[in-house]
């Protein structure tokens, strides 16, 4: 069996066991939304939106809105899809006090819809 001193001398850069178990479970105490965090999209001001997913078909995402202002806007719903391309849905323009709804559809195989924007 080593002593201390011998282990110390054939092992000189070698960390302490204590403190590499304290780095691994600060690593693994970060959440896992941390490293995939994404800022709110803000809906353009005047409307009012509601987006989600359509009840049957899961590859198809909407955005439905009010225009609230007194001016006319225009805007579209923008699926962030993950590993399928993003898609845009049609543009939709809305004079005041008006409510329309674009519409997009994934394409092809893929993780699904994981956000919905509306753009302006």
């Amino acid at each position: 069996m080593w002593s201390d001193a011998k282990r110390s001398a054939a092992y000189p850069a070698a960390p302490a066991r204590g403190a590499a178990v304290t780095v691994t479970a600060a690593a693994l105490a970060v959440p896992a939304t941390a490293a995939v965090a994404v800022a709110p999209v803000a809906v353009p001001p005047g409307l009012s939106c509601d987006t989600g997913k359509h009840a049957i078909d899961d590859c198809t995402g909407y955005t439905l809105c009010r225009n609230n202002g007194s001016a006319t806007q225009t805007f579209w719903g923008h699926l962030v899809c993950g590993w399928s391309p993003d898609v845009d849905g049609e543009h939709v323009t809305l004079g005041p006090g008006e409510s329309g709804q674009s519409t997009a559809h994934r394409a092809g195989p893929g993780s699904g819809i994981g956000e919905i924007h509306v753009r302006p």
